[in-house]
C-alpha cells in the first residue's frame, strides 16, 4: 500500500481527490489537510510515501514545500494552472494533474507513482544487501514524459545538460529526461562517470583522446571546463 497525503487549500478539491483515491486499491489515505505547515509536520513525522500537492497555497506554496521536503516522499502536483507543469517536473515530481482532475487521469498518475516507488524500493534493497558497492550500479532509471526508462550505464557515452532537461547519449539513441544534471551526476557511478563541464558528464572508458583541454568522445568534442580540470586529470591518471 502507498500511504498518501492530500494537501490543498480548497476543501472541495480535497474531496475530489479523496473520492478518486478511495477507488484505487493500492493507495491508502494517511491524512488530508488545507494547511501546508500541517502537511510538512506530517511528512517529517514519517510514514508518508506520496503527496498529492496543490501548488498555489497561502503561507507556503507547493513548490516551496517540495524543496523543504526533499527526498522524504514522492510528489504529484495538482493545480489549475498549466504554466507550472515544467517547474513541477524540475522539482522531480512524478506527475502533474490539471484541475478538474478526472479519475482516469488520477489513476494513470497513481500507476506511475506505484512504479517509481517500487523501483526505489528495489534499489534500496539492493544497496542494503551490498553496502560496499555504493553507486556501482549497472543501470539507472530516468523519467521521460510518461514513464521511467531503464538505461544501462555501460551504454551511456555522455550526458548533455540543456536549459530545463538532460539528454543521455548512447551509441543507438538519445534519451531526453526532465531532470537536473546534479541528480544525474548523483545517480551515475563516480568511478565510471565524471562531470567535465557544467553541461556535460562523460563516461571515462568512452574517451578516445584528449587534446588541449578538449575531450574527444564518440563523434563529440567536449570542452573541459576550468572548474573541472583538476578532478578530471586526477581521475584519468
Amino acid at each position: 500500500m502507498i500511504r498518501c497525503l492530500i494537501v490543498d487549500d480548497k476543501p472541495l478539491a480535497i474531496d475530489v481527490l479523496k473520492h478518486h483515491l478511495a477507488k484505487v486499491p493500492f493507495l491508502e489515505l494517511a491524512h488530508s489537510t488545507t494547511d501546508p505547515l500541517d502537511a510538512l509536520n506530517q511528512v517529517m513525522k514519517g510514514g508518508i510515501d506520496l503527496i498529492f500537492l496543490d501548488i498555489q497555497m497561502p503561507e507556503l506554496s507547493g513548490l516551496q514545500l517540495t524543496k523543504i521536503i526533499g527526498t522524504k516522499c514522492q510528489v504529484i502536483f495538482t493545480t489549475a494552472y498549466s504554466e507550472y507543469a515544467l517547474e513541477g517536473f524540475e522539482n522531480n515530481a512524478i506527475d502533474y494533474l490539471l484541475k478538474p482532475v478526472s479519475f482516469e487521469r488520477f489513476y494513470k498518475a497513481a500507476e506511475k507513482a506505484q512504479f517509481v516507488l517500487q523501483a526505489l524500493a528495489a534499489g534500496n534493497q539492493t544497496q542494503a544487501l551490498s553496502p560496499t558497492s555504493d553507486k556501482e550500479t549497472d543501470h539507472i532509471f530516468v523519467k521521460t514524459e510518461y514513464k521511467l526508462v531503464r538505461v544501462n550505464t555501460a551504454d551511456i557515452v555522455y550526458v548533455e545538460g540543456m536549459q530545463n532537461y538532460i539528454v543521455i547519449c548512447t551509441p543507438t539513441e538519445k534519451i531526453t529526461s526532465l531532470q537536473t544534471m546534479k541528480k544525474t551526476e548523483e545517480q551515475l557511478p563516480s568511478s565510471q562517470f565524471l562531470r567535465v563541464h557544467k553541461s556535460f558528464i562523460v563516461a571515462l572508458n568512452k574517451i578516445s583522446s584528449i587534446e588541449r583541454n578538449r575531450i574527444y568522445i564518440a563523434d563529440q568534442v567536449i570542452a573541459l571546463g576550468d572548474v573541472y580540470k583538476d578532478a578530471f586529470y586526477k581521475a584519468i591518471s
